[in-house]
């Protein structure tokens, strides 16, 4: 019977230190110089998460009944999870929409309180003898809520993760390398999430908020940490046709529209397929005699403005003469760069990594992935064939 109890004591102390902790990033959040939407959404995420986690506490420590006036309020709250999920990932990838529509997102919690409204109204001594029945009287609400609780939390994980993977496709498209802005660790917050979404359908709640607790940690020491993809010079918002327009320091204005033949149409761009054609030469051109793909954190508004066009114009150039993403294209120059300076004999005194660096390349998996995917071989490999030769 004592080490039971000493469980317990554990639990209990485990919850109130997750409490603590999750109050305490809060603040770290809203100390923070600053705040971006994202830092924002979070701090009220964990506003909500340690609410959650107290009234947890008290219920499974049984001290519930010294606060009766807090009974059926933890009941809506595994719904505001799901959309601060989708909305931090919105906001952090930006593809966030008018908070005015975000908002939403939250009717399914205020019509879950509305439904508990009758419950909120009874006596103390009644909700106590409701809860030490296990809710006797109200089992068709229980379902009910449990259904939209199981429901939300499937569909905004799947969301969550169908808006990282437009960012992976954003990124490749704007960017010469992805280290840093490919979120890894935001798929594996979402990943935390499907997860604890399983033990709420069939682990226990003990172990549950335990697991609460670990992902709280993880989630405020990369959420605090996290860095802004597009930032400073770019941003993407979505034109009313819904094609991606990047917003730039300078004045372009165009929207372009592609048809099915992938042919570039614009509009009052005026851009045809002969400017196209003259894109294509000067931007080969540029990129063969400068060697701009050495710069290890090229992007395509970058190379825009230094060929004086409009990104969206230099993209579908890129996309439609080279059948390649700018990611693409600007790390197949980069391992291009790379055989032909190994080829020299001078440089066999160079180590391999830092040949990759003089490309371009800013890390040692991201050349070994691209070699690999060029060349069908690793650098290793490749060196013992060329040696052979």
């Amino acid at each position: 019977m004592k080490p039971i109890i000493n469980q317990k004591q554990s639990n209990y102390m485990l919850y109130l230190i997750g409490v603590i902790i999750t109050f305490f990033l809060a603040f770290i959040l809203l100390s923070k110089s600053h705040k971006a939407n994202a830092d924002k959404i979070l701090f009220f995420w964990l506003i909500g998460i340690g609410i959650h986690l107290f009234l947890y506490y008290l219920f499974f420590s049984g001290k519930y009944t010294e606060y009766p006036y807090l009974l059926g309020i933890s009941i809506p709250l595994p719904l505001i999870h799901g959309p601060f999920l989708y909305l931090y990932t919105a906001s952090v990838t930006n593809q966030s929409k008018n908070w005015k529509i975000s908002l939403l997102h939250f009717l399914p919690v205020l019509i879950s309180f509305f439904s508990l409204f009758n419950f909120l109204q009874l006596s103390d001594e009644t909700k106590i003898l409701i809860y030490k029945n296990e809710g006797r009287g109200y089992e068709t609400l229980t379902i009910l809520t449990l259904i939209v609780v199981i429901c939300s939390g499937i569909i905004y994980v799947v969301w969550s993760l169908i808006l990282l993977k437009n960012h992976k496709r954003n990124i490749l498209n704007q960017f010469s390398y992805s280290e840093k802005i490919n979120l890894i660790w935001l798929r594996y917050l979402i990943y935390g999430i499907g997860f604890i979404w399983i033990f709420v359908f069939f682990g226990s709640e003990e172990l549950l908020f335990s697991i609460v607790v670990l992902f709280v940690l993880f989630i405020g020491y990369f959420g605090i940490n996290q860095v802004g993809v597009f930032s400073k010079k770019t941003s993407v918002n979505k034109t009313d046709n819904n094609s991606e327009d990047i917003v730039l320091d300078t004045e372009f204005k165009d929207k372009l529209i592609i048809d099915n033949n992938k042919v570039p149409k614009y509009i009052k761009s005026g851009l045809n397929k002969e400017t196209a054609l003259k894109i294509h030469e000067s931007l080969t051109k540029k990129i063969e005699r400068e060697k701009l793909y050495t710069n290890t954190e090229l992007t395509l508004v970058e190379l825009a403005e230094t060929l004086e066009v409009h990104p969206n114009n230099l993209s579908q150039v890129i996309n439609t003469f080279e059948e390649k993403n700018f990611y693409d294209y600007i790390n197949s120059k980069r391992i291009e760069h790379f055989i032909e300076l190994i080829a020299i004999p001078e440089n066999k005194k160079f180590t391999i990594l830092s040949l990759a660096f003089e490309c371009g390349f800013n890390s040692k998996s991201s050349f070994n992935k691209y070699f690999k995917k060029v060349t069908n071989q690793t650098p290793s490999e490749y060196l013992s064939t060329l040696s052979k030769t």
